[in-house]
């Protein structure tokens, strides 16, 4: 099977360098057209935007730079009608733009924990916003969030960071209950990769290991017609891998012992693998504890 992306409308954020250029190439290369989208100088100029697009052009393909803040929603939905008046749909959103301010926590700014959360979360946010009733309408659309190792699993000095990137997969979780009968898959990468995020931080043989393009492999997967939905693909150095949150099946205290002490007396049970699952709502953590309530009171229906 042959991922093709003929006749769909990308758009891909912070797509200048690194990752965000490679999937541009990647999805244009496979037939798409892309709004390539990096932020543009205070002049107003974007040669890096403009030197992906040149790039695509003169393969054959069709894109336009854009310079739109994705923490600005007023420039996103400028983006977003730039795409709809050039070629009268949007099909793919990759959430790529990202910035660093790593610091230890006590270090902190509160203006750098700021910054990151709206490039990342906001930033996200405005863009998912910005097509999500394209989509609805042309019943048909494939958004892709950007997490992170360090939003997963933390990562020492990248608090703003960490939790910009856990919050996408909790917007994804929601939205893909939200855009399920509208055709809309939303699913997040985390990859890690040789960006200049990374130069100079690790030794150069395991930087050429990383190669972008071993990311937009998984990232164009995400993206394609025959994309999952709810799905954390893990990427990079052509390793490739999901990740998931598991709940485990807990234990029941009637009220008389619902206390401090027998929660802490039982954490070896309540952290019991056996029987864990992976829940697709919040709602059916309710429902778990309910019905062992239930159950336990002889209150079953």
């Amino acid at each position: 099977m042959s991922i093709r992306f003929d006749d769909r409308v990308a758009i891909v954020t912070g797509a200048g360098a690194g990752l965000g250029r490679s999937h541009a190439l990647g999805l244009a290369a496979r037939g798409a057209k892309v709004i390539v989208n990096d932020l543009a100088a205070a002049d107003g100029s974007n040669n890096a935007a403009d030197s992906v697009v040149a790039e695509i052009v003169a393969a054959g393909g069709e894109a336009i730079a854009n310079g739109a803040n994705v923490a600005n929603f007023d420039q996103v939905q400028a983006m977003v009608e730039s795409a709809m008046d050039t070629w009268g749909r949007v099909d793919i959103l990759v959430n790529n733009a990202g910035i660093l301010r790593d610091k230890s926590f006590a270090k902190m700014p509160l203006e750098d924990f700021q910054l990151v959360i709206d490039v990342h979360l906001n930033g996200t946010f405005n863009c998912t916003k910005a097509v999500w009733d394209i989509m609805r309408a042309q019943n048909y659309g494939r958004i892709v969030m950007t997490t992170s190792s360090s939003g997963l699993y933390g990562n020492f000095g990248q608090t703003n960071y960490g939790a910009g990137k856990m919050a996408v997969v909790g917007l994804m979780n929601t939205l893909v209950l939200e855009g399920a009968k509208y055709g809309i898959n939303i699913n997040s990468l985390s990859p890690t990769a040789g960006t200049a995020m990374m130069e100079g931080l690790i030794d150069q043989a395991v930087f050429d290991v990383l190669t972008t393009e071993s990311v937009t492999a998984a990232l164009l997967v995400l993206c394609a017609e025959e994309a999952p939905n709810r799905f954390i693909l893990c990427a990079g150095a052509g390793g490739y891998a999901s990740a998931h949150i598991y709940e485990t099946d807990g234990i029941y205290l009637p009220p008389e012992k619902q206390t401090p002490e027998n929660v802490l007396a039982q954490l070896e049970a309540i952290n019991a693998r056996e029987g864990e699952q992976e829940l697709t709502a919040g709602f059916k953590q309710t429902y778990k504890f309910v019905g062992k309530a239930m159950k336990a009171l002889g209150m079953e229906t």
